[in-house]
């Protein structure tokens, strides 16, 4: 069966499915009689639904054509998105018509939520759902502003009448209304909260500010100091001399431990505690007892260079009159 040249009849429609829910393709000024006697349903090639001899057949349970002709696809998916070509012959085998329909699925809106800021006089219609959706927003059926998204906002100047917004797409409509009430309490009140809160907010970062600054120059303070005490301590420990290693306490005698000093200076006597009388005249009695005979003639001590000894000259024997008085004058 096939159609005789310039018999068909090809037109392109644009069909809108939702998705998730069902759709019929109508068939456009074609009513069924009985001179009908086949209509094919195919899609990228391959037959999906038949009319043929008054029986009904398809392909699955998605499609389904109905005695008009029509077909109708169920629980759409985005897959869908497709061209469908409907084929229609009569009983002498002429094609009588032929169309496409291009099928377009688009998610369906959800309903508007309306949101209102009486400080700034601002309204917002949302939604949260839905393909390429249109809002309009009208006030007692006058028209006000439209967005093409899921956000519009205005800024109204008069209260006197309800709100209405509505969102659409191709394949659905959803509105809502209300009736905004702003009281000039409520306007003072969140003006004084707004301002005092703005106010705290920077009292707040000032004293935080400050208080950063004072313990960045308490640290350099603080840092400058350690540095001039450690400078103060190290030139008091290069100019302070060095103390002798102690050295433990000897049981010999304090002379012998100790060389004379050298004749060019003159020795000083050590400091002693005080002694009592009966100490003294005991350490005296000593000191003669160990002193020495007296030699010749006692070289005496100057400050400065060393002198020359003078040359001594024997002396002449002592008569017995000197040896008897020696004793006596010591």
């Amino acid at each position: 069966m096939h159609a005789p040249t310039g018999s068909t009849v090809e037109d392109v429609n644009v069909a809108w499915g939702a998705l998730g829910q069902d759709v019929n393709l109508d068939i456009p000024n074609f009513k069924m009689s009985d001179v009908i006697d086949e209509i094919r349903w195919e899609t990228a090639g391959s037959r999906v639904a038949q009319f043929k001899g008054k029986q009904l057949y398809a392909i699955n349970k998605t499609y389904k054509i109905l005695p008009t002709g029509t077909l109708q696809i169920k629980h759409l998916e985005r897959s869908f998105n497709n061209t469908y070509k409907v084929i229609i012959y009569n009983t002498n085998g002429t094609c009588v018509l032929a169309k496409e329909f291009h099928l377009r699925i688009q998610e369906m809106v959800s309903k508007p939520q309306i949101f209102w800021d009486c400080s700034n006089k601002t309204l917002t219609c949302v939604i949260v759902n839905g393909t390429n959706p249109m809002l309009n927003l009208y006030q007692r059926g006058k028209y006000l502003t439209k967005g093409s998204g899921k956000v519009i906002t205005y800024r109204w100047t008069k209260l006197t009448e309800a709100f209405n917004c509505t969102a659409s797409n191709k394949v659905s409509i959803e509105s809502d209304a209300v009736v905004i009430s702003c009281s000039v309490k409520d306007l003072k009140l969140y003006f004084i909260i707004g301002g005092s809160g703005s106010i705290l907010i920077v009292f707040v970062a000032l004293i935080i500010c400050y208080i950063c600054k004072r313990k960045k120059q308490n640290g350099r303070r603080h840092g400058e100091g350690l540095d001039m005490s450690t400078h103060r301590k190290t030139m008091e420990e290069e100019g302070r001399p060095r103390p002798s290693p102690i050295q433990p306490p000897s049981t010999q005698n304090p002379l012998a431990s100790h060389p004379p000093p050298p004749p060019s200076h003159r020795s000083q006597a050590p400091c002693h505690r005080p002694l009592t009388p009966a100490h003294h005249t005991q350490q005296q009695q000593q000191r003669y007892q160990k002193r020495p005979p007296a030699t010749g003639t006692q070289v005496r001590q100057q400050k400065g260079p060393p002198l020359p000894k003078p040359r001594v000259q024997p002396k002449p024997p002592r008569g017995p009159a000197e040896n008897s008085s020696s004793p006596a004058s010591n």
